[in-house]
């Protein structure tokens, strides 16, 4: 039996994605969460073998869930479903360790065999997204991400500095440095062509 841990934020999808699974005799959903903290609450409560966890949640996104997972809990597996194929999205999975990925309008079919697939060891994702993955230059650092991430939420150069630990100077700096790399009019714009990426 494969037991997962279901991650995602839109009700509807999540109550679909469960009935569809459930269907299945040999997979289990043993609980589910409506974003990335919840998710890792519940990982702490029960011992399972897939995270199955959408990307855009709030608090904690998808990417950022399965790098804190890779840290807790080095075996569990992970399997990505969105409904966004954007390349920047996909780059950041895999180097985040993800074992699969998978786009929601996948047949149902597809997502049962791709579990079974990833928990018996092997890497699933789609050929298309691996290419398009491939191709993509992300140019902001770590610290530029976070802080554009931020202020796309449309929080002050203050409240980023708090939120990153960091001074306002620093945090000027990294929005400037984001900006001037994406030849972005400011850091909203900056926040946008990131976001429409797949970078954040």
């Amino acid at each position: 039996m494969i037991k997962l841990i279901l991650a995602e934020d839109q009700s509807l999808v999540r109550g679909a994605l469960r009935a569809l699974l459930q269907m299945e005799s040999d997979i289990d959903v043993i609980a589910e969460a409506e974003d990335g903290e919840q998710a890792l609450r519940l990982l702490k409560q029960h011992t399972v073998d897939i995270l199955l966890t959408d990307i855009e949640m709030p608090n904690l996104s998808g990417i950022e869930l399965i790098e804190k997972t890779r840290e807790l809990y080095p075996n569990l597996k992970t399997v990505v479903v969105t409904t966004f194929g954007r390349a920047g999205y996909v780059k950041r999975a895999l180097a985040a360790g993800v074992d699969g990925f998978l786009l929601k309008d996948s047949p149902s079919e597809e997502l049962a065999a791709a579990l079974r697939k990833v928990a018996s060891g092997k890497k699933i994702i789609d050929p298309e997204l691996a290419i398009a993955a491939l191709g993509d230059c992300d140019p902001l650092s770590g610290k530029e991400r976070k802080a554009l991430k931020l202020a796309g939420e449309g929080k002050s150069t203050a409240d980023i500095a708090a939120a990153l630990f960091l001074s306002e100077g620093t945090v000027r700096n990294y929005l400037s440095e984001a900006i001037a790399k994406l030849n972005a009019t400011n850091r909203i714009d900056a926040a946008r062509i990131a976001q429409q990426k797949g970078w954040l």
